[in-house]
């Protein structure tokens, strides 16, 4: 089958107003963030707010803000998860979640590693690595064969839907169900996209998102119920969620469903976000993709190098737990720390020409994934899912090529970085 066949106008219509609700004001931000390094790393002010994008915290907060450009600096926040918590989140995006705003990115503590603890051995490499193959599959058999008669089209369309069936695929839907995970992943859109600035219009967007969480938990639990009845386990997540111990006692269905739900929102979008960064960079640059495509050890350190170079989220915030000081900024007990992790990952202490696209790179930690205790634990899965993309890609679309017809595609955004459009041709 192919995806063609079961385009979703409510699933683009869901990223795209994601993307607009992140893009905030069209600035060089890269040249913004060189010259804070440069003056003053550690401000006290709402840098994000001053783009006009929402972060993770609720916008009615009156807690004071600062901001934070130097990687040294941001690594020593994103590492002392005791000084700097992540727990003020569940009042801000976890109140889209609904219930108690229970989502990993909003604990703190023994609760955090309890849970991460739970999670962790599902995404783990030595795990992710039993899917390789299919997930191969599914690039190759669903998405790229049945668009090559086209001989054009827009890339983004691969780049939107692949990630979504892949992590569908890992999270344990039967094939019965695979019709509707493009709306279900609508709906995880829509709550991630729930934080405004606007405080008017705020609580709408907390109904319409607190009611598409509890559908996707609804159906999450649905499927939780079903593969236990079944007694069918493999390596998905829900048959290891059910297998786990939680606190020396299995989860309940309910309890599934909302340990899965609060991990689906974020988990193919970012992945879709990479790959129309990584896409625009290589194709703009068709020595690069030729080099590639002869050498294809090379595809990890282009996927790490652009995860470097254009991160597709610019911002973590985390709260300090105490009267501390950053750089000789005193920070007071209850302040919001916006680390500019696009600011640290050109930092010119640490890249050398930061701000050139080059796989040759000494290897160096960015913090595009996070750093520290909350480092996104999904991380492996992506980076397999764009291995996979790109190799289907050049193996069956050799002349891959922009389309001279259309724009050029341009990386844009002030809180999520990526493309809505790569128009592309080939033989």
């Amino acid at each position: 089958m192919s995806f063609l066949d079961n385009k979703s106008e409510i699933l683009e219509a869901a990223y795209s107003a994601l993307s607009n609700n992140y893009k905030g004001v069209d600035v060089d931000l890269y040249d913004i963030c060189k010259q804070q390094r440069q003056s003053d790393p550690v401000i006290e002010a709402d840098f994000m707010k001053s783009l006009a994008v929402a972060t993770h915290a609720d916008v009615r907060h009156t807690n004071p803000v600062f901001a934070v450009f130097k990687y040294s600096d941001i690594r020593q926040v994103l590492s002392d998860a005791d000084t700097f918590t992540s727990g003020f989140i569940r009042a801000g995006l976890g109140q889209f979640f609904g219930g108690d705003g229970l989502i990993i990115l909003a604990m703190d503590g023994q609760e955090h590693k309890e849970t991460r603890a739970l999670l962790k051995p599902i995404f783990m490499p030595a795990n992710v690595r039993g899917y390789t193959d299919l997930i191969s599959e599914i690039a190759r058999e669903e998405f790229i064969k049945p668009v090559l008669p086209l001989g054009k089209f827009d890339l983004m369309d691969f780049g939107l839907y692949f990630p979504i069936r892949v992590i569908y695929q890992l999270i344990g839907f039967p094939k019965d169900m695979l019709g509707d995970i493009y709306e279900l992943a609508a709906m995880g859109l829509a709550i991630i996209a729930g934080p405004q600035l606007d405080e008017s219009k705020l609580a709408d967007t907390i109904t319409r998102s607190v009611d598409a969480a509890d559908k996707m938990r609804a159906r999450l639990v649905e499927l939780s119920k079903r593969r236990r009845e079944e007694g069918d386990f493999g390596r998905d997540l829900i048959s290891q969620l059910i297998l786990a111990e939680h606190k020396g006692q299995r989860l309940t269905d309910h309890e599934v469903g909302t340990f899965a739900g609060s991990l689906l929102p974020a988990s193919g979008e970012t992945t879709t976000r990479t790959f129309s960064c990584l896409m625009t960079i290589l194709l703009s640059r068709p020595e690069l993709w030729e080099r590639l495509k002869a050498d294809r050890s090379l595809i990890p350190k282009a996927i790490n190098e652009a995860t470097r170079y254009e991160g597709v989220a610019t911002v973590k915030v985390r709260q300090s737990s105490k009267d501390t000081e950053i750089r000789g900024v005193k920070i007071p007990k209850g302040a919001l720390v916006q680390c500019l992790v696009a600011s640290a990952n050109r930092d010119e202490e640490v890249f050398e020409n930061p701000d050139v696209f080059d796989i040759d790179r000494k290897p160096a930690v960015n913090f595009t994934f996070g750093f520290g205790p909350h480092m996104c634990i999904g991380q492996f899965i992506a980076k397999m899912e764009l291995e996979a993309a790109l190799n289907a890609l050049m193996d069956l679309m050799p002349k891959l090529r922009l389309d001279p017809d259309y724009p050029s595609p341009e990386i844009k955004g002030a809180q999520l970085r990526g493309v809505s459009e790569i128009h592309v041709r080939w033989d």
